[in-house]
């Protein structure tokens, strides 16, 4: 995640010491799938989820083990996933127990199920952070999650969070089926007075890989940037505390630091620094992912390549011991990187960005990110 509010504007951000402080990458961060059943049925899903059960999900028993793990591990951060995590039914069971065990948990859902009741429990199991998902504006967000009712029930629960002192923020995924709405996102974010709001590139998998040609393209991306980073700005002279992140692209982290150099050298080195205390992606690394059935991946996105189970082994065993050779290369793959990315000189703040993306499209983990769309006078050393 690049914390644009943070690095443009030079206000501190909630998870500071985590992305820029001593305990980045130390430990990862974990998503674990809590569930593959969603009551959506959205586009750009990598679950592939549908609304209906699914054979062979943890237990409580052996979640709760697995917590335990995680705790012991001091993994500073779980965040429940899904399909939808609120249709698992001892979420907060399992939730509260992270909490009491220093684990900060956050969830990550489409909002629509979140009531007043459902709020006040996610306030009293210990949740930091409800990130809701949107993806455009009203008639746009429910074409995208196949439900006509969608867009007015994630904003009653980004509502409801707020009226029971839980944080909420907007999740919102940019492709060329809703950049045009991204404007009324902004209005929205400013009328709900929603304090964080994270804008996520395309990943290319799931059902993601089926719209790929709707990504957007190198030219609307950096004018994206643009506007993200006019917006921001904005919204810090307004004095409204609203945080803006951007997700899965670190080419985002070279463009700011490109931009903010020419406005402001001396803050864009101080800049640098963090970003290269950040690192950039760092799947394999900084987080992982435990999906619906106890596999571990090198993060959410990578459910195709398994690198072990919890039910045969414990995470922190798995994630420590392992000598798979996806995970091995994802966290020294500076040597394996190709083309463009080999060359680049704001790898160390990148790191060869999405490498799965790089697999959907060219069939080679290490060749370059399609989606890196600076330019060549850009990345020359």
């Amino acid at each position: 995640m690049l914390n644009v509010t943070k690095l443009w504007c030079g206000i501190p951000g909630s998870m500071d010491h985590i992305r820029y402080g001593p305990e980045a990458h130390q430990k990862p961060i974990v998503v674990w799938n809590t569930t593959r059943r969603c009551n959506l049925k959205c586009v750009h899903c990598y679950s592939k989820s549908e609304d209906k059960p699914y054979q062979n999900e943890l237990t409580t028993q052996e979640a709760r083990a697995f917590v335990e793990d995680l705790a012991s591990f001091k993994v500073p951060v779980l965040l429940f996933s899904g399909g939808e995590p609120l249709l698992r039914q001892d979420l907060f069971e399992i939730a509260s127990l992270a909490s009491q065990l220093g684990i900060r948990t956050v969830l990550s859902t489409n909002g629509t199920l979140i009531t007043q009741e459902i709020a006040q429990k996610l306030k009293t199991a210990g949740f930091s952070y409800i990130g809701v998902s949107l993806d455009g504006a009203e008639t746009t967000n429910n074409k995208f999650r196949g439900n006509p009712q969608a867009f007015k029930q994630a904003i009653t629960g980004i509502r409801n969070c707020l009226k029971a002192g839980v944080k909420p923020g907007l999740r919102f995924t940019v492709t060329n089926y809703n950049i045009q709405d991204v404007e009324k996102i902004f209005d929205l974010i400013e009328a709900e007075n929603i304090p964080r709001a994270c804008f996520y590139h395309l990943a290319y998998v799931g059902r993601g890989t089926s719209i790929v040609k709707n990504d957007l393209t190198h030219k609307q991306t950096r004018e994206f940037m643009d506007y993200l980073l006019s917006k921001a700005e904005a919204i810090h002279q307004k004095t409204q505390n609203t945080e803006i992140l951007t997700v899965d692209n670190h080419a985002d982290a070279a463009y700011l630091y490109i931009k903010l150099n020419k406005k402001d050298p001396q803050r864009a080195q101080e800049v640098l620094k963090l970003l290269k205390i950040n690192g950039g992606n760092s799947s394999g690394k900084g987080i992982a992912c435990v999906d619906f059935n106890g596999y571990v991946h090198p993060d959410q996105f990578w459910q195709h390549h398994n690198v072990g189970n919890i039910l045969e082994e414990k995470f922190s065993t798995i994630w420590t011991a392992t000598q798979d050779p996806l995970l091995l290369g994802l966290r020294n793959r500076t040597v394996h990187l190709r083309g463009k990315c080999a060359g680049c000189r704001f790898l160390d703040i990148c790191n060869g960005n999405l490498r799965v993306r790089a697999e959907a499209v060219y069939g080679d983990v290490w060749a370059p990110d399609p989606a890196c769309y600076l330019t060549a006078e850009e990345i020359a050393k």
